[in-house]
């Protein structure tokens, strides 16, 4: 088959993929946040398989692991998240205010600023509703946690016998497809294990950073800080900011500046420096795929989708990895420049 048609099929084959894809998004959300979760739990379930528990009380021990964290998870975070909804029409007006006397100070050196392009254009109060609106999306779709949970136990059932049912299903065993399968499934739940655990150390250093300086919800916002550090480089930066308006609202500017310092210092030590130093940085993807895996995952699946965009276009970059025929597409994916491997000495 030629090139240019090969190409006009993978095309087509990826349009009908993604159209299919956002109008099941009401189905396919849930089943891939169960995915989610499973992963993250697989290591917890397979480390008590080997210490001889029996694969149903394995799976039962890991169930309730899961279900005593989201309960102190909705406990904490949906009271602080009402409690936020409730109040925040007042942190806007206090917000406007302070943007008033800024314009104010600013006509007395003379720079005429127009209050109604300033607030077109410049509204950080939008900030927050939308900090506001993306964790309200979030615990709706919580609300499906029957369905989560019970796919997810399911998941974790098929988890152990899964790779003797491929085994079994290969025809040629010698064929290195079970190897490339074992790499890929590794590499997976090694990013999403070391992605969550320093996704959970930010969000903590940062809540207990904003309750010392007194800034009212930290709870929230260290949940916040949690969930956008699956998404580098601007995950962070969209944490920090309804956060520290919050602070420059009810503390003053000194308070907002240290609460930003915080998050830069977190974000720097566990994002910059530890985390590839564990990871490694061939699993990382580039600044502008990152953005663009973003919007994408978002039109596509909603909220939890950008959520959930780069572990998703991680899975598929590992995928790609996996296999020489699209190694090169991987290669595109990542961040940094790839030494290319060296070539074989031919002889003249």
């Amino acid at each position: 088959m030629p090139s240019g048609t090969r190409f006009l099929f993978t095309a087509a084959a990826f349009v009908v993929v993604v159209s299919g894809m956002r109008a099941a998004a009401d189905l396919l959300v849930p089943f891939l946040l169960a995915v989610f979760i499973a992963i993250i739990c697989a290591p917890l379930l397979f480390w008590l398989k080997r210490k001889g528990v029996p694969n149903g009380l394995a799976v039962c021990a890991t169930l309730v692991v899961i279900l005593g964290a989201g309960l102190i998870l909705v406990t904490f975070a949906g009271t602080n998240l009402q409690g936020f909804v409730n109040a925040l029409p007042e942190y806007q007006d206090r917000l406007a205010e302070k943007t008033a006397g800024i314009l104010r100070w600013l006509e007395e050196l003379g720079l005429n600023v127009s209050t109604q392009v300033l607030t077109e254009t410049i509204n950080p109060g939008k900030a927050m509703g939308i900090a506001a609106n993306t964790l309200k999306g979030l615990s709706g779709m919580l609300t499906n946690v029957f369905m989560i949970l019970l796919t997810v136990v399911f998941i974790l059932f098929e988890a152990s016998t899964l790779p003797k049912k491929i085994a079994a299903a290969l025809t040629s065993p010698e064929e290195d497809s079970l190897s490339r399968l074992g790499g890929f499934m590794e590499n997976l739940n090694r990013y999403l294990a070391i992605k969550t655990f320093f996704s959970l150390l930010t969000g903590t250093v940062v809540g207990v950073w904003l309750a010392l300086l007194g800034v009212d919800y930290p709870i929230l916002w260290g949940l916040l800080a949690f969930l956008l550090n699956y998404v580098p480089n601007i995950g962070s930066i969209i944490a920090a900011i309804p956060a520290c308006l919050l602070a420059l609202i009810q503390l003053g500017l000194g308070t907002a500046l240290l609460a930003a310092l915080g998050y830069v210092a977190a974000n720097v030590t566990f994002g910059s420096f530890l985390e590839p130093r564990f990871m490694g940085r061939r699993l990382g993807l580039s600044t502008l795929v990152v953005w663009l895996s973003l919007v994408f995952w978002g039109w596509v699946l909603g909220p939890v989708g950008m959520l959930l965009s780069v572990p998703l276009t991680m899975i598929v970059k590992i995928a790609l990895e996996s296999s020489e025929d699209t190694r090169r597409i991987a290669i595109l994916l990542g961040s940094g420049a790839v030494v290319p491997p060296p070539q074989p000495a031919r002889d003249d």
